[in-house]
């Protein structure tokens, strides 16, 4: 009696498996703070057996990859090549930030902040983790960036921006831009500064 009661159980415990294997992966993982910078994401290669089913492997990039493939990058701005060059220890320099799905593809990319040694962030890149190893797919050139994702894969950038009469130390407006992309390249789709008290 009781094999009865958890065979339909097992069942369809299997055929969830199954369908999670098949999903489409449009979702979208956002991992916070308490991941640690030097942490690598993983995302699956197809790897086939003889004779087998299709297995998946993980690759693995780090930021020390990210800073290799973004110094041979030929289309790299100067200042953060010139940041990149000096940065010998990565977590000084390379910061991991958001994972999302901004290309609506199987495998999810992730935001990468460069900062200077005193932590002031310069700028972003979007990178995608392929097989061969990380590609920059797009960057953002702003001070002081927060980045996050939406539900829906969008990337939203909040930064620092002084005003005319504003003090070294303290910008007084804070601009609020959403990135999507467009299939081809990812475009501002809005924007919005908000003044500070």
């Amino acid at each position: 009696m009781r094999a009865r009661q958890l065979l339909p159980a097992t069942l369809v415990l299997l055929t969830l498996l199954g369908l999670t294997g098949c999903a489409n992966g449009g979702g979208l993982r956002v991992e916070g703070a308490e991941t640690p910078v030097s942490s690598a994401p993983t995302t699956p290669s197809i790897m086939s057996t003889e004779g087998g089913p299709a297995k998946v492997a993980p690759v693995t990039v780090s930021l020390a990859q990210v800073r290799i493939k973004l110094l041979a990058d030929k289309s790299l701005d100067g200042f953060s090549r010139s940041v990149l060059v000096r940065c010998l220890a990565i977590d000084r320099c390379l910061r991991r930030g958001p994972t999302a799905n901004v290309l609506h593809s199987a495998q999810p990319q992730f935001v990468v902040t460069i900062h200077t040694v005193d932590n002031f962030t310069f700028g972003a890149f979007l990178i995608a983790v392929e097989p061969t190893g990380p590609r920059r797919v797009w960057s953002l050139k702003a001070d002081q960036l927060k980045i996050s994702a939406s539900q829906q894969g969008d990337l939203i950038i909040e930064s620092e921006i002084f005003a005319v009469d504003d003090k070294p130390c303290c910008p007084s407006v804070t601009r609020v831009e959403v990135y999507r992309w467009n299939g081809r390249q990812m475009i501002k789709v809005s924007s919005q500064d908000q003044k500070g008290d």
